[in-house]
């Protein structure tokens, strides 16, 4: 099992920048890929953004390509989420989770990012 803290949510005016982290702890050496998921209010959550944990290999959702870049520390077991130009659709929870293979075992407690017009 692994533990997700997110940290970094907040206001932000449209076309600002953001950062959001998530440390992971616990079975980290079991981690296969990470990602980003977020929920805005009424909507079902959607996928946003993952990277493999060995290679860094990415990919992302098409609404925010070439806005959003996900990053990782190995040694910090730490998982970044850098956006910018940011749009008021942007507005949701953003969730981490982790996968150990199979699929998307572990979530973290979600971090509010709200984007003002």
């Amino acid at each position: 099992q692994v533990q997700l803290v997110e940290s970094g949510g907040g206001l932000v005016q449209a076309g600002g920048s953001l950062r959001v982290s998530c440390a992971a702890s616990g079975r980290t050496f079991s981690i296969y890929r990470m990602g980003w998921f977020r929920q805005a209010p009424g909507k079902e959550r959607e996928f946003v953004t993952a990277i493999m944990w060995s290679t860094g290999n990415t990919y992302y959702a098409d609404s925010v390509k070439g806005r959003f870049t996900i990053s990782r520390d190995n040694v910090k077991n730490t998982v970044y989420l850098q956006m910018s130009s940011l749009k008021p659709e942007d507005t949701a929870v953003y969730y981490c989770a982790a996968d150990m293979g199979f699929h998307w075992d572990s979530w973290g407690q979600g971090t509010q990012v709200t984007v003002s017009s």
